[in-house]
C-alpha cells in the first residue's frame, strides 16, 4: 500500500492500515512535526475494525482530516 499523507504547516499525517489477529483491519494515523524539535510521531488508532483493507483506510483518512483541522498554526 502506498503511503497516503496530508500536511498542514509543519504537521504531516500519514495513514496506515494493519491486520489484527482476528483477521480484521484497523486504521492508524501517524502525526509528525517537521520543525526539528520533536521528531517522534504520535500514533492515533481508529477504534472500529473493518472487514477489508480498503474500508479500513477510509476511517483514518477522516481522523487525519479532523486532527489536522483542529491544529492552529
Amino acid at each position: 500500500m502506498e503511503d497516503t499523507t496530508y500536511t498542514k504547516g509543519i504537521y504531516t499525517a500519514t495513514l496506515d492500515v494493519r491486520a489484527n489477529d482476528s483477521g480484521k483491519f484497523q486504521g492508524l494515523v501517524s502525526l509528525a512535526r517537521d520543525d526539528g524539535e520533536d521528531t517522534e510521531a504520535t500514533i492515533y488508532e481508529v477504534e472500529a475494525e473493518s472487514a477489508n483493507e480498503q474500508e479500513a483506510l477510509e476511517k483514518p483518512r477522516a481522523l487525519a482530516h479532523r486532527i489536522l483541522g483542529e491544529i492552529e498554526l
